[in-house]
């Protein structure tokens, strides 16, 4: 009883220091900011093993088919995601990978209806082999004729998740 009642104040705090409820939410700026979050029964470091590949990106996201790599697999290199029916990709370009810290940074530099696009995963370590996946976004919708900038959050925000949830699916 101890054990869960301390799990449960561990998860309260770090809702209330990194502003996460635990679903997707959006908050309406010019310099758009997404966030995401989902919660991990398993360590932070599996869930960072699989997020650390960043070559897996087919595995957790169904809107990618598959990717190549441009430059070294790491900080400056860059990455080509191709749609599964092929019909459109989009390029990113890793800014700031850190293993200590458990996250990592990209921009999106071509393929999106945005610019100044960066993205950034962190894992945080709840203790008691728990932990917390959390994306952050950061972008200026361009306006244009097939889709909206309430469509596009709504991509970030389900595309996100859905990269966090298969992250821990394959962590377990």
């Amino acid at each position: 009883m101890k054990t869960k009642n301390l799990i449960s104040v561990a998860l309260m705090m770090a809702f209330s220091l990194f502003g996460i409820s635990g679903k997707a939410f959006a908050q309406p700026t010019k310099d758009a900011l997404i966030t995401t979050s989902a919660l991990a029964n398993v360590s932070a470091d599996k869930v960072w093993e699989q997020i650390r590949k960043m070559d897996n990106i087919p595995q957790l996201s169904s809107a990618v088919g598959s990717l190549s790599w441009k430059g070294p697999k790491g900080v400056g290199g860059e990455r080509k995601c191709v749609t599964p029916d092929k019909s459109g990709y989009f390029i990113e370009k890793i800014l700031e990978f850190d293993d200590e810290n458990r996250t990592y940074e990209w921009q999106v530099v071509e393929g999106v209806p945005a610019k100044n696009v960066i993205n950034r995963f962190r894992i945080i370590d709840l203790g008691y082999n728990k932990s917390m996946v959390v994306f952050t976004s950061r972008f200026e919708f361009i306006e244009n004729p097939n889709m909206s900038e309430d469509q596009f959050r709504g991509f970030l925000q389900s595309a996100s998740y859905e990269m966090a949830s298969n992250a821990i699916k394959l962590s377990n």
